[in-house]
């Protein structure tokens, strides 16, 4: 008799489904489906960084995904599914109505961008989030201890405010504010009424300021402080939250049918995604689990009398059990990674789609030749790069081109780009911008030790980590560790189906179900350590150009 789980990972760009066998952890089947109204740009505008995403992309591309999985995976192996769980980017919440309807699923919200999930990476709300950053400085208990002190525009009562004072209409109708990664449980599980929903303590004690010794969320008072317009949200948030392991409820009939799946099957509480994939990654203390795509998201845990009072400064949150019960999750990150080299791409490729060439190319012969250019451009620019020796080009840069997020959040600040002179040409400039996401990572790990927390090695799961050895080595020899990258392509939705597998009774808990389902590792770099020594002074010149640039003149 098989025993299978689902992951299914929510990204910025897809949605993916994996296939587990909970008996040999083996990856069944997989697939991926891409947001048709995110793909086409949709209710997004970069230049006020506003990135929403309507509701009906995850609804219509979990039926696609789950569709083309059953068309991969052995015949009837939907049969053998005992349980199904999520995760998520985040913070990415929608208002709901009194009903526990997403604003844009009804008609007259329907091209509303404001009624739709407001995605991590939207950064409108900086002005908001320093509101709540000065107010909780001010208050009699600082509200921001376990969240690293600082407040970000990336957070849920940041971006909810923002939305409230942009948008009478929004606020009129808006009941409550749900996190993406709790909408998916709730809407399986038909418990999306503000009667019956529920909350995860991975969104909730991350971004949303939850814990437990103010009995769920800050005082009303405290928001009505910051505006009035906030005056009951909290109370109208759950004041309990469940990880990830447990039962969140069962697979409704509606969904069973629309994705082919028994009814009944168990439904976890969801995550975030790069908790998830920690998970799949073995996380445990002194180990840092680095999730590499167009951001990063670094997740490591410690033991509580590590942890004790301790509050770690400038970091993402600390949430007892946000990745693994019995442990403290502490979370970091970078706001840009791949898209600091995908906003180089798209600079230097900028002309390619400009160039009139109808004289002698047809549309559809150009949109070829523009579209291998552009997949090859990084390659080239990483195999030039990799050639130059470390030091020579004179060039700094920062990777700040999507503000920062760790260590001390600060979304108002810039990218920089210092020692360009006539002749530095592109590899030059792709290497500066390859070390500035390694030292900026190294400023996350430094963080982390200054305040106690031992990282002795790094596990990196993501598309960047299995592409570039060039980037990965480079990593290496910054962060002064070794790097083990993992197997699995999928290792968010793997961690998600190890949650899974726990809270459907298959294994009694999430370390005995990582024993068995957990990623091996693929691949392994070694810190050059001639090369280190040469980063160290370049990290130095990366800091300096930071300080600058973040207003601490020399």
């Amino acid at each position: 008799m098989f025993s299978y789980v689902l992951g299914i990972d929510y990204g910025s760009d897809s949605v993916r489904a994996l296939l587990v066998d909970t008996d040999t952890g083996s990856e069944v089947a997989t697939s991926v489906a891409y947001y048709p109204r995110w793909k086409a740009g949709l209710f997004c505008d970069a230049s006020k960084d506003q990135f929403r995403q309507h509701p009906l992309d995850y609804i219509e591309s979990l039926e696609q995904v789950m569709a083309d999985l059953w068309q991969r995976a052995p015949t009837d192996s939907a049969k053998h599914v005992h349980a199904i769980s999520f995760d998520t980017t985040g913070s990415t919440p929608v208002a709901v109505d009194e009903n526990g309807t997403a604003l844009a699923l009804k008609e007259e919200f329907a091209t509303n961008p404001n009624a739709m999930f407001v995605l991590w990476k939207d950064h409108s709300a900086i002005k908001e989030a320093n509101e709540i950053t000065l107010a909780a400085k001010q208050a009699p208990e600082d509200y921001l201890k376990y969240e690293g002190g600082i407040y970000s525009s990336e957070w849920f009562w940041a971006k909810v405010l923002f939305v409230l004072r942009q948008d009478i209409a929004v606020k009129n109708s808006a009941h409550s504010w749900v996190e993406h990664c709790d909408w998916m449980s709730a809407l399986l599980t038909g418990t999306t009424h503000p009667d019956k929903f529920r909350a995860s303590r991975c969104a909730a004690g991350h971004k949303v300021m939850w814990h437990e010794s103010w009995g769920g969320y800050p005082p009303n008072d405290f928001f009505v402080g910051i505006d009035p317009l906030l005056d009951g949200l909290r109370d109208r948030l759950p004041a309990d939250t469940f990880t990830a392991d447990q039962v969140c409820g069962q697979l409704t009939q509606e969904w069973a049918e629309k994705l082919g799946l028994p009814v009944g099957i168990t439904v976890s509480f969801s995550a975030f995604d790069c908790h998830a994939g920690a998970v799949a990654a073995n996380v445990k203390p002194g180990v840092l689990t680095k999730v590499m795509g167009t951001s990063t998201c670094d997740i490591t845990v410690a033991e509580y009398d590590n942890i004790g009072d301790k509050c770690i400064k400038g970091i993402c949150g600390q949430v007892d059990g946000s990745v693994m019960p019995g442990l403290i999750g502490l979370e970091a990150g970078q706001s840009a990674f791949g898209d600091l080299y995908a906003w180089f791409k798209n600079l230097i490729n900028w002309p390619l789609n400009q160039i009139d060439t109808s004289d002698i190319l047809d549309s559809a012969t150009k949109a070829k030749l523009v579209e291998e250019v552009e997949n090859n451009t990084l390659i080239q620019l990483g195999e030039f790069a990799s050639q130059l020796p470390i030091g020579t080009t004179g060039i700094t840069a920062l990777d700040w081109v999507n503000g920062r997020r760790t260590p001390d959040a600060n979304q108002a600040v810039s990218m920089a780009i210092t020692g360009l002179k006539m002749g530095s040409h592109a590899p030059e400039i792709f290497k500066a911008l390859v070390e500035a996401t390694a030292f900026g990572a190294r400023a996350i790990i430094e963080r982390f030790k200054e305040e106690g927390i031992a990282i002795d090695h790094v596990v990196t799961i993501g598309g960047i980590s299995k592409k570039s050895d060039y980037i990965m080595q480079t990593c290496a020899d910054v962060w002064h560790c070794s790097i083990d990258v993992l197997e699995s392509e999928q290792s968010c939705a793997l961690g998600a189906a190890i949650y899974a597998a726990t809270a459907a009774g298959l294994y009694p808990s999430v370390v005995e179900a990582q024993k068995v389902m957990n990623s091996p590792v693929a691949k392994s770099y070694q810190p050059n350590l001639v090369n280190a020594a040469k980063y160290d002074e370049l990290y130095q010149q990366y800091q300096a150009l930071g300080n600058f640039v973040d207003g601490d003149k020399l």
